[in-house]
């Protein structure tokens, strides 16, 4: 059990690090060009920025506290948050009708559930 929490953290962190380096190193206008990007459209640079170091910082969140053993109960926090930062996608996602994009997102926010589930309960870090 913690080895496949392990893997489902790895995995999340990376799609989180990835969103955050594109988000926040790609101008807007190339964004808003791409499949997926519409949502860009109707937000501030600034949003679409801010987004992007929430995403490094959940990457961050998700490895490091347990790594470092400084506050291991960041990890399923992490996971708490991002899973509300997935609902947010979907429902985005849902008003422009990108049925594929709903898809990955309810991935990810299965694997930020079971990381949640398992950090705060069978696999505590917190003994």
């Amino acid at each position: 059990m913690n080895l496949a929490l392990w893997i489902a953290t790895g995995l999340l962190a990376v799609v989180a690090l990835a969103g955050g380096i594109i988000k926040t190193s790609i101008p807007k206008w190339k964004l808003a060009e791409q499949y997926g990007g519409g949502w860009v459209k109707n937000v501030s640079v600034g949003f679409v920025k801010t987004i992007g170091v929430l995403e490094i910082l959940a990457a961050a969140g998700l490895i490091l506290p347990a790594v470092v053993d400084t506050a291991p109960i960041l990890v399923p926090v992490t996971a708490v948050c991002w899973m509300v930062v997935m609902i947010g996608a979907i429902i985005t996602h849902l008003r422009l009708g990108e049925g594929k994009l709903v898809a990955v997102n309810l991935i990810y926010l299965a694997l930020a559930a079971f990381i949640a589930w398992g950090r705060f309960g069978p696999e505590s870090f917190i003994l």
